[in-house]
């Protein structure tokens, strides 16, 4: 099974890419979706969306996994983001793909074993899991990795 891990932003949109088949992980790729802060907001959502689909087009997941928005304190952010993850969910329902949404709780639990792990800890099981040779970067990257992990463990057990 092929999961598309998404962390949701809009300047910058991690995303990761695993084959997970009889327990074990296969990285098919990962990188981040970047967008400039003077580009006009609308266009970057624009940016956004194509990059995103031109990604499912490339490796034709099976599934995907989102992480849900947490409270914020900056509620223009946080409406921001919200608008982001809007138009990623699209993308991954105009492609025919079922989505998984998950909690940086849900991620940390899945990935390490306890719900309140650090954000290093996540890093570095998730760097052990797909047997990188680095963490990836930016952290949104990482954390789009981990929510395709947390994704397969949780279809796993369905």
């Amino acid at each position: 099974m092929i999961v598309l891990g998404i962390d949701p932003g809009y300047g910058i949109v991690g995303w990761g890419v695993v084959d997970y088949r009889q327990n074990h992980f296969t990285t098919l790729g990962y990188g981040a979706i970047t967008t400039p802060s003077d580009m006009d907001f609308n266009e970057r959502l624009k940016v956004i969306y194509d990059d995103l689909k031109s990604i499912i087009t490339r490796f034709s997941p099976d599934t995907a996994s989102v992480e849900k928005l947490y409270f914020q304190n900056n509620q223009k952010t946080a409406i921001n983001v919200a608008e982001a993850r809007g138009v990623i969910l699209l993308a991954l329902k105009q492609s025919g793909l079922s989505i998984g949404e998950y909690t940086p709780l849900q991620v940390k639990s899945a990935v390490v074993g306890y719900g309140k792990a650090e954000k290093k800890q996540v890093q570095e099981m998730t760097k052990r899991i797909l047997n990188l040779s680095e963490i990836p970067k930016p952290d949104d990257t990482a954390d789009a990795l981990a929510l395709a992990i947390a994704h397969s463990h949780s279809i796993r057990t369905i």
